[in-house]
């Protein structure tokens, strides 16, 4: 049995969340080897207004125990982004050192792009975002606040020992697929310290992984490589900040980011990791019964594939692909009238085995 902690947060995330939680059931009930046991998490921005805090203190001692997490979103309009990002979803992924996000994209089956691509196949990325450290690791703080001579500081920290394991881990999973390419994305150019350190423990890494072929990027650079070249990317590496705004850019392209999945991991499984849409908490459709459940459907096959019930996680993907084929079962994002409570029972139905 797999316990699974549910953390569904703010906004959609209370939509999705529950019908993840509907699709990871129904596939139980198909597999007689495959069972869960779910905690529900009311952790967000309405606890934040009970008990001035995103989560309880102790909180991550309460999901130790679990094999993974599927999280929702953390947002609120009510609450100031940094209080929601830093008290929440960051406060798991750096309390469980789930120091590698990785974003699969492609498009899907019946779902287009916005660039005029030949074939769908010319976009097939995974990009692997340094989750622990870097633009984001916390590093700064404000002096003389209100004041003319005001200073703010935010420190991009960089650590061999972070730098290695991520450009280790980015070589793996380039190594695991079938053009074993990997694009290491920097901007050394302007960086000149830890960036070009960056640079050079890549080069150092690549060494230990002769069958893969590498290149490297500026990141500006890679934008327009992402619009212009897509079929030249495979496996892309990137600086918590870059490879943010890289993989977002990167759901656009495949369509929408309301399909885009992404997993926290813990290489070493010392602690669970966290599975998430990346569509965020979209308050202004919330209780419309519009939210695309997509995005977390898939977040849960990167999950089955993490739990290593890779059959499983090969059904459901399957099973998504049928229904984003069907025009008439997409979501308002995607230029349909679908609602979220049809697409999940879609999903559901393909899930049952051909008669």
């Amino acid at each position: 049995m797999y316990k699974i902690a549910l953390i569904p947060g703010d906004g959609i995330g209370k939509e999705v969340i529950p019908a993840g939680q509907q699709i990871l059931q129904a596939l139980s009930g198909m597999e007689s080897h495959l069972d869960f046991e779910f905690s529900a998490f009311d952790w967000g921005g309405d606890y934040y207004r009970l008990h001035h805090k995103m989560m309880p203190d102790e909180g991550l001692n309460a999901l130790k125990g679990m094999d993974a997490i599927l999280f929702g979103s953390a947002g609120d309009p009510d609450i100031p982004d940094h209080i929601t990002l830093w008290g929440l979803r960051l406060k798991i992924c750096q309390g469980f050192d789930q120091y590698a996000n990785v974003r699969p994209t492609r498009i899907l089956p019946g779902i287009e792009s916005p660039l005029k691509l030949k074939h769908q196949a010319d976009l097939d990325w995974v990009i692997i975002r340094e989750n622990s450290e870097g633009e984001y690791s916390g590093v700064g703080g404000r002096v003389h606040a209100g004041l003319p001579i005001e200073v703010a500081t935010d420190l991009s920290m960089m650590t061999r020992a972070g730098v290695e394991r991520i450009m280790r881990y980015a070589f793996k999973v380039a190594r695991s697929r079938a053009k074993k390419h990997l694009t290491i994305v920097t901007k050394s150019n302007a960086q000149r310290h830890a960036m070009v350190m960056w640079d050079e423990i890549g080069m150092q890494i690549s060494q230990e992984f002769p069958d893969v072929r590498w290149d490297k990027e500026l990141v500006d650079a890679a934008t327009a490589r992402m619009v212009n070249r897509p079929q030249t990317l495979d496996t892309m590496v990137a600086t918590n900040l870059h490879a943010d705004i890289l993989s977002d850019l990167a759901a656009a392209l495949a369509g929408s980011l309301g399909i885009a999945p992404t997993g926290n991991i813990d290489p070493e499984r010392r602690y669970p990791s966290m599975f998430e849409p990346i569509h965020g908490s979209a308050f202004d459709i919330m209780g419309k019964g519009w939210a695309n459940p997509i995005g977390t459907f898939w977040s849960c096959a990167m999950m089955l594939e993490h739990l290593n019930e890779q059959a499983s996680a090969k059904r459901l993907m399957q099973a998504i692909e049928r229904v984003t084929a069907q025009t008439r079962l997409h979501t308002r994002d995607l230029g349909g009238l679908a609602t979220t409570a049809q697409v999940t029972q879609a999903v559901i139905d393909a899930l049952q085995p051909s008669p």
